[in-house]
């Protein structure tokens, strides 16, 4: 009977066999054809023609484990053959895993090998496809430096001696076909490391759906049969990603937005049906979801994810999630997702040391382990690491059409030494502490992004002054569409977070921001992260009484819709929640009840409102001509005036704050035009819960010459006020 020795046999049994396809399946010898089988659970087992229905061969259990060999002397050529074994009291008849040709093709291997197949996700992970004739799942996986790899689901009972995998040897990777699977199972991946130790059992770091957490198995996906219907806005969303279009934000964490009976999660389709017209009424004019790639631990708010190519399971599958961007675009709003390419957690189930080796990291912790969150640092001078970080970004436009990204914690990534001391980190081959990998990574990211030319855009989040983030590649930036102002944010903040009467002490933190508002393409955020922590909320962290406090709040949105930079709110901050947002409650709806929230909520509705139907306040937030200063000299009195403009000459509009509670009666400010000037949003309005102060709807412009122009405004100031007006054509 021609077989290998059985050293080959035992290192089968044990798990430990690194070719299976070599002794496994269908093999010609001299003596005939045989086949090898490796069936834990079988009792018999045979050999049945495809052809002919028949079978050819009993086999002979040559191992107590479950391995059998069928001989066939008096064939001479390999055939196409299923296997008939008996277990539990019945037939089973299937296809022999180990009769199929390879599923990754050489070009596949060679491009992934090169890290330049920018499709990865359509080869690695699992799909479900028709191989040599059959239907099944086929799987793919990265692991170079594994003695052994095995796919174990709920389909094997999750044992690694039943399908141990092919190894292309050429890039590392290991793949395997199995006929007659389905959709919807469970899998892992079990590996034995570089010293052939057993490793913790593995998600899969393509897979396209992961287990609802607390589980970590990844899920064999169905093929999308999502039927999109945004062509209109697909067509748009160039124009609607802009640097000279309105834009404005609604940050949201999709599982505490808001929770229903039990504190449940709203499933994608829900949100579709709640969320999408709740901002769309208040007109904001983009969506930006929290990371939704599948994460672990409900704690990390999706930013240590282990799935870059999984929508989270916490809301639905991966057509809820593209049913929930669908409604988004038919209702006239982006998405864009917040994505995590900057570090990845330690969770045994995950990228870290997934082959026994520091495969997606780096190996020394000066460079591969960020001490502030005990996560692990990508591997950018990798090309496979690249490779797979390029794929998920191009899959989440490609595949849900989403509309940018929002790279988390570009700065970590940045710097050699970022939060790290002295002789914690190590220098670049230059002696300097830029990440020169993680920088070429960035940039190729953003011209493949752009690229794409299908109108999406990217977003940093970058807290430091490194140059250029928001400037093309080629005239040496980073090549990001935005970035977010984080000095903005920080300044202003801690300004509105005083007493006023300490506020003309420090009014250049209202305006130190102009010195650079246009070195970059600018997004002004107030996220999440200003209201977690310990921070309080936006409303909490006014000063005063309570009507001073919301006071102070309708007046920092209306200093903020006014000035020159995109808008980013996070959730909650529409109608002034009090709390400080919990990631496992619900927003406070309640609390629309009292006209002082309610009032809040109006203002942002209106402020988006004008701010979208005036040119003015967008067209040139990113151009210094968009902006010109009235007079922000008066720190005495803590106001400040402003002109924004537009292109068109008539597109004027004129903003005027008050940071006191201090009424100011017969205030003249200088404008540029005569004619009428509208009060358009008065924050103290009593719409909004105000006490009233302003300007009966207008004024008329007086040539009266003042700051430098030769007409000038006579105005009443609200207190903790702003008035916004336009000029009338």
């Amino acid at each position: 009977m021609p077989h290998r020795p059985s050293r080959e046999v035992e290192a089968l049994v044990a798990g430990r066999h690194g070719d299976p396809f070599a002794f496994l399946g269908m093999h010609k010898a001299s003596a005939g054809v045989y086949v090898r089988a490796m069936l834990p659970d079988a009792e018999r087992m045979a050999v049945i023609d495809t052809a002919s229905g028949e079978i050819v061969a009993q086999g002979e259990r040559i191992h107590p484990a479950g391995f059998f060999v069928a001989s066939m002397p008096d064939r001479n050529a390999p055939f196409r053959y299923r296997l008939r074994v008996w277990r539990g009291g019945h037939w089973h008849d299937f296809d022999d895993i180990y009769r199929f040709p390879p599923v990754l093709g050489e070009l596949d291997v060679h491009l992934l090998v090169e890290g330049n197949h920018l499709a990865s996700y359509q080869k690695l992970g699992a799909h479900a496809v028709l191989h040599d004739g059959v239907e099944g799942v086929a799987f793919a996986v990265w692991a170079p430096n594994a003695q052994r790899v095995s796919l174990v689901g709920d389909f094997n009972a999750w044992d690694g001696r039943r399908m141990p995998m092919r190894k292309r040897h050429a890039g590392g990777f290991w793949e395997l076909f199995v006929p007659g699977l389905r959709p919807g199972h469970l899998y892992k991946y079990e590996l034995l490391g570089a010293h052939g130790e057993l490793l913790p059992l593995k998600a899969d770091p393509h897979a396209e759906r992961a287990e609802h957490p607390p589980g970590t198995a990844s899920v064999v996906a169905n093929p999308s049969r999502h039927v999109w219907q945004d062509g209109g806005w697909m067509n748009a969303r160039a124009q609607r990603n802009d640097r000279e279009a309105p834009i404005a934000i609604y940050e949201v964490h999709l599982g505490s937005w808001r929770r229903p009976e039990q504190g449940r999660y709203l499933s994608y389709r829900e949100l579709a049906e709640q969320l999408v017209p709740y901002v769309a009424d208040l007109g904001f004019t983009h969506i930006e979801v929290m990371p939704i790639t599948e994460y672990p631990f409900d704690g990390s708010w999706g930013y240590q994810p282990i799935s870059l190519f999984a929508p989270t399971s916490r809301h639905g599958g991966p057509d809820d999630c593209r049913a929930f961007i669908d409604a988004c675009h038919r209702a006239g709003l982006g998405l864009w997702l917040d994505w995590v390419p900057g570090h990845f957690p330690t969770d045994a189930h995950g990228l870290g040391r997934f082959d026994g080796t520091a495969l997606y990291e780096h190996a020394d912790p000066r460079q591969g382990l960020h001490r502030d969150w005990n996560t692990l640092i990508y591997n950018y001078g990798r090309r496979e690491v690249t490779n797979f970080l390029l794929s998920s970004a191009l899959y989440w436009m490609r595949e849900y059409h989403i509309d940018g990204l929002r790279v988390d914690a570009v700065a970590s990534m940045l710097y050699l030494d970022y939060s790290r001391n002295a002789g914690e980190w190590i220098p670049n081959l230059f002696g300097g502490r830029e990440n020169l990998d993680a920088i070429a990574f960035l940039r190729r990211m953003n011209e493949l992004v752009f690229g794409e030319q299908t109108g999406a855009t990217t977003a940093a989040e970058e807290s430091t002054a490194w140059p250029m983030v928001s400037r093309p590649v080629y005239v040496g930036g980073l090549g990001f569409g935005f970035k977010w102002n984080m000095g903005w944010m920080h300044d202003t903040l801690r300004y509105m977070s005083m007493d006023p009467i300490h506020r003309k002490y420090h009014h250049n933190d209202m305006t130190f921001g102009l010195l650079y508002a246009f070195h970059e393409n600018f997004i002004l955020p107030l996220s999440h992260d200003e209201v977690v922590h310990g921070k309080g909320s936006l409303l909490g962290r006014m000063p005063g009484d309570r009507w001073q406090r919301f006071a102070n709040l309708r007046a920092y949105f209306a200093f903020m819709w006014t000035h020159p930079g995109k808008k980013l709110l996070f959730m909650g901050g529409e109608f002034g929640q009090e709390h400080e947002w919990n990631h496992d409650s619900s927003l406070d709806w309640r609390s629309l009840a009292d006209p002082f929230h309610a009032g809040v909520q109006a203002l942002m509705r209106d402020l988006n409102r004008l701010y979208r139907a005036t040119p003015a306040f967008y067209r040139l937030d990113c151009e210094p001509q968009g902006f010109a200063w009235i007079d922000a000299a008066n720190g005495a009195e803590s106001v400040l005036s402003y002109l924004r403009r537009g292109r068109e000459e008539h597109e004027l509009a004129v903003i005027v704050c008050n940071f006191t509670p201090v009424p100011r009666h017969d205030y003249r400010i200088g404008v540029p035009r005569p004619g009428h000037y509208r009060e358009r949003i008065n924050t103290d309005a009593p719409i909004y819960c105000g006490s009233g102060v302003g300007n009966a709807g207008g004024i008329d412009a007086e040539p009266h010459p003042m700051h430098g122009h030769a007409y000038s405004l006579q105005l009443n100031l609200p207190p903790l006020g702003v008035l916004i007006f336009t000029l009338e054509p």
